[in-house]
């Protein structure tokens, strides 16, 4: 087994371990789906050194190319964002002394269009390379909608990547996707065809 293969294969028995990857229950998440499947955020960033080992663990199986490149990591508030913030401090860590600093920016909620970025991060995304990282990847929507304000600031995205990925994506921005690990759930219903729903299973809560 290769060096790739055995870090995610850890990662995938680290996250039920710590209880992050949760498979029996029946989760909202936030985009207009259902399913039985989710990473609990809440259990994978309380522990500061919990996301540094395991954004150490990504930039380990990342492409060289997209180690390299990223001027910009940008993410979803919250979990995408402090996924996002830390990469960018290691990769940050790894520069040559005459590269430029690595750049973070995170898109916050927003009510109509999902997200945003304020004026501030616009202008440090324009005309930069941006990788853009989230704790989790659902259908890709959420990328998706980051990538459209990426490109509207200016910015090229390069990449993207994610601790876990549902392997249920039902989009592609055309770019490479790093998973850290992967579990196909077989399990994502659009909310108003959720069995769970009809079965009068309350959704999951912590």
């Amino acid at each position: 087994m290769g060096r790739r293969e055995d870090i995610r294969r850890k990662a995938v028995e680290d996250l039920q371990r710590f209880e992050v990857l949760m498979l029996d229950g029946h989760f909202d998440y936030g985009n207009g789906y259902h399913g039985r499947v989710y990473l609990n955020p809440h259990q994978l960033f309380r522990y500061p050194s919990t996301i540094w080992r395991f954004a150490q663990d990504l930039i380990e199986i990342m492409p060289t190319g997209l180690v390299e490149d990223a001027d910009v990591v940008a993410g979803p508030v919250t979990g995408g964002a402090l996924l996002a913030h830390t990469i960018a401090g290691l990769l940050d860590s790894r520069r040559r002394l005459t590269q430029p600093a690595r750049l973070f920016a995170p898109f916050a909620p927003d009510a109509q269009r999902g997200h945003a970025l304020r004026s501030f991060y616009r202008q440090q995304i324009e005309g930069r390379r941006v990788l853009l990282a989230d704790d989790v990847r659902n259908t890709g929507q959420t990328f998706e909608r980051c990538a459209a304000l990426v490109r509207e600031a200016g910015g090229t995205v390069i990449g993207t990547v994610e601790i876990y990925d549902r392997m249920e994506a039902v989009v592609d921005l055309g770019v490479p996707n790093i998973a850290l690990a992967e579990y196909r759930a077989n399990d994502n219903h659009p909310a108003a065809e959720c069995p769970l729903c009809r079965e009068g299973r309350p959704v999951t809560a912590f």
